[in-house]
């Protein structure tokens, strides 16, 4: 294939080139995004570690039903509805590393934001949520 008939695809093929080019843009955006943002992903395994060296709080975004199912071990479960920055439970955490987690890693990348934004230190999302903490073959605690 040689830029000719890249160019001849292109002009026959206008909006399938229009779809490629947005997607492109949007995927380059996503990762300049994700080299910015002020929280940190982790992974299951970085996880365990930053709990066992740094005794650091983590916070369950899911809620009471999906928490009582199953939670890391010294989890907090927050509601997301209850969620906030400066909570009591939370406040006192600034200096800790605080690490949110939901089912899936969507509520607690938006929380992680959050917990940044209100001054705390050292704050991480768990990428993948507890769905990869399971896939890790890590232990969770049933109940409360």
């Amino acid at each position: 294939m040689n830029f000719e008939t890249l160019l001849d695809f292109a002009g026959r093929h206008a909006m399938l080139s229009m779809a490629l080019v947005g997607l492109t843009i949007a995927l380059i955006y996503m990762e300049v995004a994700r080299l910015f943002r002020s929280y940190k992903a982790l992974r299951p395994a970085a996880l365990t570690a930053l709990i066992n060296r740094e005794n650091a709080l983590v916070v369950d975004l899911s809620s009471t039903a999906e928490f009582e199912k199953g939670h890391i071990p010294g989890s907090k479960n927050v509601q997301p509805s209850q969620f906030d920055p400066e909570n009591k439970q939370l406040a006192n955490a600034k200096s800790l590393p605080v690490v949110a987690v939901c089912r899936t890693g969507q509520a607690s990348a938006a929380a992680a934001k959050r917990l940044k934004q209100a001054g705390f230190e050292q704050v991480y999302w768990l990428d993948g949520g507890i769905a990869a903490w399971q896939q890790a073959d890590l232990p969770l605690v049933k109940g409360r």
